[in-house]
């Protein structure tokens, strides 16, 4: 394992691949928490402003321990930065708010709303099989509400992505840890769009980034096409992963209705043909089932 250097801000430690300089922090405010675990090439701070309100700052150009060559801190400043016309295209309820950015000497920030929730993938906390049979795991308590309260947390999720598809956009790299739970308010917001492109794309990579257990079959394949059909895969599988038991799709492990099952399946066929051709299609076929499901 790769020798890591602590650093402490404000009192909170956390770990980098070697030191780096975080002067800039102090004019926002104090640091209460650090996210140093992503595997995103970037570090996140919860910082208490200077006006009392809470911020969440998502910072790029440290070497985070989970650096590599495709997260190194220069590539992790060119997405952080690309990610700012992002969130201002897609500005919606369930995103989290963008307030500002900007460079600092080594580096990228951009400064959100904070947001009261757990993220439903804290795979740092709860790693596979604690994530599902753990009763502190965010994922395992969301679970225990009601279907219709995860219909409804889904249905957020559904409309900022008929949304995303409206304005041109794909997503990328959608999958449960971009969601944000609020349990007292039960609220769903969604988190981490950086790498959602404008205008539909031709797949360059083969594996694309992102959790398999969310990503259609051409999102493993190299020059498919990547659109809003690839997303109705997308959220039919995070359906699953919400009402159902993710990966083991069958009707056996679902919770809702059967005639929203026999939505979401077809929203995961493999063949793309056979998917709904748009996400606004998947939402009107998914409100549909709800009510006769009733």
């Amino acid at each position: 394992m790769t020798d890591t250097v602590q650093l402490e801000l404000d009192g909170i430690p956390f770990e980098l691949k070697e030191p780096h300089s975080f002067e800039w922090i102090a004019r926002l405010g104090t640091v209460f928490r650090v996210f140093d675990q992503q595997d995103s090439g970037n570090l996140s701070f919860g910082i208490l402003g200077l006006d009392g309100k809470r911020i969440f700052v998502k910072y790029a150009g440290a070497c985070t321990i989970h650096a590599n060559s495709i997260s190194a801190p220069a590539e992790a400043i060119h997405y952080l930065k690309s990610s700012v016309s992002i969130y201002e295209d897609l500005t919606h309820d369930t995103l989290i708010h963008l307030k500002e950015h900007f460079a600092t000497e080594h580096g990228y920030a951009c400064v959100f709303d904070w947001v009261e929730g757990e993220c439903l993938h804290s795979h740092w906390d709860f790693p596979p099989p604690a994530k599902y049979e753990d009763p502190r795991s965010p994922y395992y308590r969301f679970r225990q509400l009601s279907v219709k309260t995860r219909i409804q947390a889904m249905e957020r999720i559904l409309d900022f992505h008929i949304e995303v598809q409206r304005r041109g956009y794909v997503a990328v790299d959608f999958y449960d840890g971009s969601l944000i739970y609020d349990f007292d308010k039960q609220t769903m917001k969604i988190c981490d769009i950086d790498l959602y492109r404008k205008g539909s794309f031709t797949n360059t990579m083969g594996r694309m980034w992102g959790s398999s257990r969310f990503m259609s079959p051409e999102e493993f394949e190299l020059g498919a096409p990547m659109d809003g059909i690839t997303n109705v895969f997308n959220l039919g599988a995070m359906a699953f992963s919400l009402l159902g038991r993710e990966l083991d799709r069958s009707y056996a492990r679902w919770d809702a209705g059967e005639a929203l099952y026999q939505v979401v399946i077809r929203a995961v066929d493999p063949e793309r043909a056979s998917r709904y051709t748009s996400v606004a299609e998947l939402g009107e076929a998914w409100k549909k089932a709800v009510l006769q499901d009733q």
